[in-house]
């Protein structure tokens, strides 16, 4: 069980990385600091928010006041930002307004929205004018245990995911817990999902945390809610902290599910599953690799599909066949001389990678999860 009880008023996560350190806040209210924090970490110039339109008007009326608070000169741009705008044609659009706006090299984007808007803001901000500073305020959970740390950005292609981008890190990231009252509940589950992978593959007491208070955490009730994200911060901080630019054998760990969960989201044109769903039905796929390869039990499987369905989390799929999805893996960015490099797992909190998974395996792995196949 987690044992973990952090001061709330200390970040979550200091991540250390060659494009500067930063820190990550994670409380309740603590959009209400974010000029001050800005300011500490020496962010001047005017300040471009540019927000997800879910988070309109109410979250980012509050962003605006308390940004001018500090004495920020403050624009806001709303925008529509699910999956199919994540691209290059979006991020032309951000270009036009901060054009239109004289945006400087001293100025500082805000991004404030769910994963999309954090990879979107984020290459923008490492391509506007060769680079300008950006602050994270992740407003959904999966940007928040995930997304919005690592300065990974990006845009996606009809052909595959997060093929277009940069390695563009925070100078500040911002967690208001309170944002997630606003949640949708499927899209709340959608986040928890990155959160379970990391207690999958790097920390069994998270995992045993998970189980034994699934239902609490699901519905966000009680404390241990903003424990558990303060912990995931942390994983991912650590991870990034140590493999900053995914050339190690660290961070890549962090991609378990997601061979096949980018898979899925492109096939079915970004529309039919939230990527956390995706992930999760590419976390059963991994998990059957990961038992045919002899490294876990069937048990181990059995635990994790269950853990997902407390979660109201998809572990199925219809209406695609293997091949498709098989073709889909072809642009992996993982992928080295047209091989895989698979994340699997090789015990309760362990994982591993390889690159010799036969085809015959994965299409087995796939068959467990597709149904009609």
């Amino acid at each position: 069980m987690l044992n973990y009880r952090p001061s709330v008023n200390e970040p979550a996560a200091t991540v250390r990385t060659s494009q500067g350190d930063y820190r990550v806040i994670v409380s309740r209210g603590a959009i209400e600091s974010i000029g001050p924090e800005m300011r500490e970490v020496g962010i001047g110039g005017r300040a471009f928010l540019i927000a997800d339109y879910s988070m309109f008007p109410l979250l980012v009326r509050r962003a605006h006041e308390a940004l001018e608070r500090a004495g920020y000169e403050t624009h806001a741009l709303i925008l529509e930002l699910g999956e199919s705008a994540k691209n290059i044609e979006t991020a032309t659009k951000v270009y036009e307004w901060l054009a239109e706006q004289r945006a400087e090299r001293t100025d500082c984007l805000v991004g404030m929205g769910g994963g999309v808007t954090t990879d979107l803001v984020g290459f923008v901000a490492a391509t506007w004018l060769r680079g300008v500073p950006v602050v994270q305020v992740p407003t959904s959970l999966a940007a928040m245990v995930d997304a919005s740390i690592g300065g990974k950005t990006a845009v996606n292609l009809p052909i595959g995911k997060n093929l277009v981008g940069a390695f563009k890190q925070p100078r500040l990231v911002v967690h208001d817990i309170d944002f997630l009252d606003t949640l949708p509940r499927r899209e709340l589950a959608a986040g928890w999902a990155e959160a379970i992978k990391q207690a999958l593959i790097l920390d069994d007491d998270l995992l045993d945390t998970f189980e034994a208070h699934a239902e609490d955490l699901a519905a966000l009730s009680g404390e241990l809610v903003e424990l558990v994200i303060r912990r995931s911060v942390e994983i991912k901080a650590k991870i990034v902290s140590a493999d900053e630019f995914e050339t190690g054998n660290d961070r890549v760990l962090l991609n378990y599910g997601h061979t096949i969960g980018h898979a899925i989201e492109a096939v079915t044109e970004y529309g039919t599953y939230l990527h956390g769903e995706a992930v999760s039905i590419g976390m059963m796929v991994a998990a059957g690799i990961s038992r045919r390869a002899g490294l876990i039990s069937e048990e181990l499987v059995d635990r994790q599909r269950a853990l997902l369905e407390r979660f109201e989390l998809p572990v199925s799929l219809r209406g695609v066949d293997a091949d498709t999805l098989i073709e889909a893996t072809a642009s992996d960015k993982k992928s080295r001389g047209g091989k895989i490099r698979w994340v699997l797992l090789r015990g309760p909190g362990r994982s591993t990678t390889s690159r010799e998974i036969p085809d015959r395996v994965v299409r087995a792995a796939l068959h467990d999860v597709l149904v009609g196949d």
